[in-house]
């Protein structure tokens, strides 16, 4: 039986690499604009540089990996990568001074695997942290959020908590979070609910807005963003901002074999947390209460899951 698990888990982390690998995109330079490079904190530092892992220095370069949930990570009108992710990426490049190279998966299920195969050095997008997820990798926290639900705009089933998912149809990625929020709250469901598990972002939305879906349990901060801005696949949605569940951590992942990257990238982190800067990158992007003061590792369990 234990091989047939490990046969089965393989099968299934390569069906995820292929997928990931067939819908990402390009690696895109995160270059510091004059904007960025000038915030506090955002400076060189040659201890920080030297403690990188050999291989990272030896090549200049960190490749990192991201998905798009805006405004943590999304392109703009003319295709670059931008938002809090895109910002903090560049601004890593210049305290450890190496080139940071950003590519989007084009989906969150290929987000883990992109460590456990180390195709990407770690990742940076906005990834819901949980004990299990620290079980596979190590989760640098650097920021808050919670979860809440989003409906077409003008909320036509009046939907105002939880239990009115109960019945209805719930989009949500494969491999999250919230996938498992759902899936764990729909076992007590007195109407059954159907779970509608997509691949990418995107996709979710869409369904919501389509009609295929009813709803979709998301990241808090993203939620309220593509509400007030509209944006992307975000248009015609609407968050409810008053369910505020799950409150926790947003976390970067590096590999549990690689202590070195994870420990130099918390303390250039805690750098820009001390120094201002990266709380100017929270702020300029309306998320200025969801900032931390201490980058802590793999600490989803200081603040249980209710």
């Amino acid at each position: 039986m234990q091989t047939i698990r490990t046969l089965a888990l393989g099968t299934a982390l390569a069906a995820l690499l292929g997928a990931a690998a067939q819908a990402q995109g390009a690696a895109e330079v995160m270059e510091a604009s004059p904007e960025i490079a000038a915030l506090p904190g955002v400076a060189p530092n040659p201890d920080l540089a030297a403690a990188l892992p050999e291989a990272i220095r030896s090549a200049g370069v960190l490749k990192v990996a991201t998905d798009l949930t805006p405004p943590i990570s999304f392109f703009d009108e003319s295709g670059s990568l931008i938002g809090i992710d895109a910002d903090i990426a560049a601004a890593l490049g210049v305290i450890l001074g190496v080139e940071v190279q950003m590519t989007d998966l084009g989906a969150g299920a290929g987000i883990v695997p992109a460590i456990l195969s180390r195709r990407f050095d770690m990742t940076i997008s906005g990834i819901n942290d949980d004990p299990e997820l620290e079980k596979q990798v190590d989760v640098i926290d650097y920021m808050y959020d919670a979860t809440t639900i989003m409906v077409a705009q003008g909320n036509p089933l009046g939907i105002a908590s939880m239990e009115d998912l109960c019945g209805k149809r719930v989009a949500v990625p494969v491999g999250t979070f919230q996938n498992r929020l759902v899936t764990a709250f729909a076992e007590d469901c007195p109407e059954p609910m159907q779970i509608m598990s997509l691949p990418k972002m995107p996709d979710v939305l869409q369904s919501v807005r389509s009609g295929r879906a009813d709803a979709t349990v998301n990241g808090y901060a993203t939620s309220v963003y593509t509400t007030e801005k509209q944006v992307g696949k975000g248009v015609g949605l609407e968050a409810l901002p008053d369910i505020r569940l799950a409150v926790g951590y947003l976390g970067m992942l590096t590999s549990k074999e690689n202590p070195e990257l994870r420990d130099t990238v918390v303390a250039a982190l805690q750098q820009m947390v001390d120094a201002g800067g990266y709380k100017a990158i929270m702020e300029k992007w309306g998320l200025g209460p969801l900032a931390v003061e201490t980058v802590k590792v793999n600490d989803a369990a200081s603040m249980p899951v209710e």
